[in-house]
């Protein structure tokens, strides 16, 4: 199988205009995702709408492709990338793997876990997730939650506390079950990605803004795989200064 690994990197948030230019420790953040893939992925490209992105990229000797502005999701814009990475190559791959652009933390183990799940056949897409042990976490609705089945497939994902525990009090939900939330990593089949980017908006999708729901809602088997790692992304300039401050950088 050919893996290739796209960082989806818009210079457009309405949060932190710019984000995957911003320094850390003197390397633009893109840069430190794209070296973190380059451990375990043998190509890897940064997928732009932007101009500065794309010479920034360039400049650090990174492959990087443009995309169109138009893009809803990161999911989208791997589909239009992966279309032009192949014509221009002539290579065809057939595993997409979806780095953010925002994970500059991002660990190599939970790359080679995402990767592990494409030795059975039928997965058809695959992300990961992380045991919650942290009581705050299951009731922060930035903290997506998850049930799975006993096959380690995504039944639902959820910004409310999933499952709900009846007849315990909610201060004990934590050790009264073992919850799972969502690391936002993604990885997808060739076929199977162009197949669920053009899938409309579903209802359960809206209601949630979670897009992972359109693809369960079609019928799309999402693999999880478990990770202990915790996933650290920078949405905020103030988020920079968080990791600053308890000594990641």
């Amino acid at each position: 199988m050919k893996f290739i690994a796209i960082i989806p990197a818009r210079y457009a948030s309405k949060r932190f205009p710019g984000k995957p230019l911003a320094l850390i420790n003197g390397k633009i953040m893109v840069q430190r995702v794209y070296e973190q893939a380059l451990k375990v992925f043998d190509t890897v490209y940064v997928a732009t709408e932007d101009k500065r992105i794309y010479e920034a990229v360039l400049n650090f000797g990174g492959k990087v492709v443009m995309t169109s502005r138009r893009h809803k999701s990161g999911t989208d814009r791997c589909a239009e990338a992966i279309s032009k990475i192949n014509e221009d190559s002539g290579q065809n791959f057939d595993i997409i793997v979806n780095i953010q652009g925002d994970e500059p933390f991002i660990q190599v183990e939970q790359l080679e876990e995402i990767k592990k799940c494409f030795r059975y056949k039928y997965v058809q897409i695959a992300t990961l997730i992380k045991p919650i042990n942290n009581q705050d976490d299951i009731f922060n609705p930035n903290k997506v939650k998850v049930v799975i089945n006993n096959k380690n497939e995504a039944i639902y994902f959820s910004r409310s506390p999933i499952p709900f525990i009846r007849g315990t009090k909610e201060a004990k939900w934590v050790t009264a079950n073992q919850f799972y939330k969502h690391i936002g990593l993604y990885a997808y089949r060739a076929d199977v990605l162009q197949k669920i980017t053009k899938l409309k908006p579903s209802n359960l999708e809206i209601a949630e803004s979670l897009e992972q729901l359109r693809w369960i809602e079609n019928s799309y088997k999402i693999k999880v795989a478990f990770t202990e790692y915790e996933s650290i992304a920078v949405d905020t300039p103030k988020d920079l200064d968080k990791i600053r401050q308890i000594g990641l950088i």
